[in-house]
């Protein structure tokens, strides 16, 4: 592959279709981030809802988008992608005007968590399709290259939405922009041109290889483990930072160095990607997270907190595309999308036990236990990948 790949230098990566999926799965995370960093605030003005109760509203998406996109992935392959991608997507944005709508903390809460269906569904389909209109000697690095559209619209979403709050104070305005955006990716992803794939038809009898990729479940325990280490710190960095390092409003630029550690390592990464060094990326990766982690465990400063967020960018930004490409290839090409929802499935559920850990380790035994927690974790799956996942992935890959 390695010299199919060095031979087609004038195939383009950036193909109409690659670019409109690449802009389209942006509209997703832009929209959605526009939200994310006042959504608790919201709460409290508008409905005098204390932290639990927000926490607890606002979590409710992270379960519906975990428990939809196994079926998603089934969808994805057993129907023409385009139009799984075109419904998913339609009510993903019909559900930003449902926030302007609620009037009481109980229908918000309803709106809130049923809008991580269509959520979980159309980052499955969105990611497929991409995948699709890739040429195979070009597949990897556009994966890598794909993962840009959510480092920056998460990057630059909750910026520009403390922005334009501040300049008017308006919620509504927030909604209506996010439903605005969500619309521009809804009529972006209508103008795709897919080509025809082989669907799975209804001959075959429904077994669990359809919802998820067995074949994947070394990869699967591996990244629940290093997306365990994420959950811990991305809930509970903020209130860290500010009862113990006098950090207030620092949680901003945490999340901003550590999207220019994901942009600037993805770029790199992507190259190497088409080289066909999908292991040695993966590798490289984990390898560097870890050592993020075990940072802001340590060192309990500055350099600490913001100097774990680049390092762990960097090394998530090697490994997430890498992982992708790998479920991908130990999957025939009828089961891309139960290869995506997989990946998927498995960060999430993760985040989940890391929120649901560091919570108990922080109430417990302090953030310290918290974070030193999440790094014996994200360790175990470094040792894991290392040791059983990438030698079975060898084994096992189709491509």
């Amino acid at each position: 592959m390695k010299a199919d790949v060095d031979n087609n230098p004038k195939i383009a990566l950036w193909n109409s279709n690659y670019t409109k999926a690449w802009i389209s799965n942006f509209m997703i995370f832009f929209s959605f981030m526009l939200l994310t960093p006042l959504l608790p605030l919201y709460m409290s003005e508008e409905f005098g809802a204390d932290k639990d109760l927000i926490g607890m509203v606002l979590s409710g998406y992270t379960l519906t988008a975990l428990l939809v996109r196994p079926f998603s992935g089934y969808f994805v392959d057993s129907f023409p992608r385009k139009m799984v991608l075109l419904v998913s997507y339609f009510f993903f944005m019909a559900l930003f005007a449902g926030y302007i709508v609620a009037g009481t903390v109980a229908l918000f809460a309803v709106v809130r968590t049923l809008h991580g269906f269509p959520f979980g569904a159309t980052t499955v389909a969105n990611s497929t399709v991409a995948i699709d209109v890739l040429h195979p000697t070009r597949r990897a690095e556009g994966i890598g290259y794909y993962g840009l559209s959510n480092n920056i619209a998460t990057a630059i979403g909750p910026t520009v939405a403390l922005v334009i709050y501040q300049a008017c104070e308006s919620y509504d305005l927030l909604f209506v922009l996010s439903l605005l955006f969500a619309l521009f990716g809804l009529v972006i992803s209508s103008t795709l041109k897919l080509p025809k794939k082989e669907i799975v038809t209804n001959k075959q009898k429904l077994s669990l290889d359809r919802f998820l990729l067995l074949k994947g479940w070394s990869l699967g325990i591996a990244m629940c483990c290093l997306s365990f280490s994420y959950g811990v710190l991305a809930t509970y960095l903020a209130i860290y930072g500010k009862e113990e390092l006098g950090i207030t409003g620092g949680t901003g630029l945490f999340f901003m160095i550590l999207s220019i550690g994901l942009i600037c390592s993805r770029l790199v990464g992507s190259r190497t990607l088409r080289k066909g060094r999908i292991v040695e990326n993966a590798s490289f990766g984990v390898v560097v997270s870890v050592f993020g982690y075990l940072l802001f465990a340590a060192v309990h400063n500055l350099w600490g907190y913001y100097g774990a967020a680049l390092i762990i960018g960097l090394g998530n930004g090697h490994m997430f595309p890498a992982f992708q490409t790998m479920f991908i290839n130990l999957a025939p090409h009828e089961q891309r999308g139960t290869a995506n929802s997989t990946l998927l499935v498995s960060w999430d559920i993760g985040v989940g036990l890391g929120i649901l850990v560091g919570g108990a380790l922080s109430e417990y035994w302090g953030y310290h236990a918290a974070f030193w927690g999440a790094w014996v974790v994200n360790l175990a799956g470094v040792i894991f990948f290392l040791l059983v996942a990438r030698k079975l992935f060898l084994k096992y890959r189709l491509r």
